[in-house]
């Protein structure tokens, strides 16, 4: 059964992608200069021929919040995340849910620079990927990348900057699959998915020759590239690798969600580099990018507690912090393409849906995602996609030129989420089988009713 929907899901993959190609094909000339240089979190000129890049000066201030900002995104990871994650599960696995992630993003950052920036951000590629500066070739401390108007930044600095993406995107995917993984298994699924998923996707979003770049499609700082591909990706692997040992019958609550509070704050002050930094300058759209995830964080989770109330619950802890992160995912695409009343609408419509999706589409499909990350990150950045479509528009308060039209936008950002959700299933499927079949994919049923700290890593979180 398995083999027949990855058979059906790789023809789909396959007649999308050719469509898309297609389509970016007849559309790539009438791109005009403006909808090139139209608010992404990646400039167009990332490949500009290195003697004009080298020729040009960083300015200082946009390499110091540059720099900035991809420290506030590995603060995200650890210990934003890992604190965030770990509260949520049950005490004997803490320390392991904290160490995946942890090593997850050791890794990420070396396979960026080995060859994930190459394939993403390369200096020679086609719509669908890119090749060369394999192992940083030619990069050099007075090597520049472009941002969006005439301004340089030192391009180790925005290799950094994206290499941080790509680590938390891997660890997100971790939610949905903590508890009963090998650490093996996540190690080798980790290097395979951000290969043949994670650099694909970043290549065709951001980069100025990938086919959604060239569509037109809008996504300030990761809703496609991060949420929707983490998310989904994190169903399928749940998915492929079963419920955990009693699920649903036993009791899991989070052990500790005093950590889980702790761990949100850390994440939402770290995604201001997130959003704010895929300006990639520090200049007004950072601004712009800045209050909206003040303002749409808020209202995702106020409007969770609400509706907590409303279906007959108290409104909990729990359900502030799902919120809050259900926000900031939604934000994320329009966080430079979304006027700040926009950005409220759309984070409070983000947090009902995903409240619905983790309390009642979750049961009713029987599913055991972990942590909620299809629920939060995949549902949550479908709708931040899409909407972005909406809030660009200038009769909305957003960015968008006179000549804007919301359903053209609407169906380029439906085009992409679709496409998304197709070559992140298909790649997650092939990555996690050949996990297991290199080191097995759960582990043993007495490790998992110890607990993963003592049978995968011989300590434990708490005396």
């Amino acid at each position: 059964m398995i083999r027949k929907l990855l058979w059906g899901a790789g023809a789909i993959a396959t007649s999308m992608v050719a469509a898309t190609a297609a389509w970016a094909a007849e559309t790539a000339e009438a791109v005009t200069d403006a909808a090139v240089t139209a608010v992404t979190a990646v400039p167009a000129e990332v490949a500009a021929p290195a003697a004009e890049a080298a020729a040009a000066v960083p300015n200082p201030g946009n390499n110091a919040w540059m720099m900035t900002s991809t420290v506030l995104v590995l603060l995200m990871i650890l210990p934003g995340l890992a604190l965030f994650y770990g509260g949520l599960t049950r005490s004997k696995n803490m320390l392991s849910t904290m160490t995946q992630i942890g090593a997850t993003a050791a890794l990420a950052m070396l396979v960026w620079v080995m060859w994930g920036y190459g394939l993403a951000f390369g200096p020679e590629g086609n719509q669908f990927i890119s090749w060369g500066k394999f192992f940083l070739a030619g990069v050099t401390p007075d090597s520049t990348a472009a941002t969006f108007t005439d301004e340089v930044i030192s391009e180790y600095v925005f290799i950094s900057f994206q290499m941080t993406f790509a680590a938390i995107t891997a660890a997100l995917v971790l939610g949905s699959v903590v508890e009963r993984m090998k650490f093996s298994a996540v190690m080798v699924f980790v290097a395979i998915w951000l290969t043949i998923v994670y650099f694909p996707i970043a290549h065709m979003v951001w980069e100025a020759r990938g086919v959604f770049f060239v569509m037109g499609a809008l996504d300030f700082a990761g809703g496609t590239v991060v949420h929707i591909n983490a998310g989904v990706s994190a169903l399928v692997a749940a998915l492929i690798l079963g419920k955990r040992r009693g699920y649903p019958t036993e009791p899991m609550p989070p052990h500790s969600l005093t950590l889980t509070m702790v761990g949100t704050g850390l994440l939402w002050v770290g995604w201001f580099g997130f959003n704010a930094g895929s300006a990639l300058e520090a200049n007004g759209s950072a601004a712009l990018a800045m209050i909206n995830t003040f303002v749409a964080t808020a209202s995702a989770g106020l409007f969770w507690m609400l509706t907590e109330r409303v279906m007959g619950h108290k409104g909990s802890a729990l359900g502030f912090c799902s919120g809050v992160i259900a926000g900031l995912v939604a934000v994320t695409p329009a966080a430079g393409n979304s006027g700040p009343f926009g950005a409220i609408v759309l984070g409070g419509v983000a947090s009902v849906i995903c409240y619905f999706a983790v309390a009642k589409l979750k049961p009713a499909l029987g599913y055991d995602d972990s942590l909620d990350a299809f629920g939060i990150h995949g549902i949550g950045g479908i709708v931040g996609a899409i909407g972005t479509g909406i809030v660009f528009s200038p009769a909305l308060g957003g960015p968008g030129g006179d000549d804007f039209v919301i359903g053209a936008q609407l169906l380029t950002q439906v085009k992409t989420v679709l496409a998304t959700i197709v070559i992140s299933s298909v790649g997650t499927a092939i990555a996690i089988y050949i996990a297991k079949a290199v080191t097995g994919l759960r582990v043993s049923e007495q490790t998992e009713i110890e607990g993963l700290d003592i049978g995968e890593h011989g300590e434990r979180a708490y005396n």
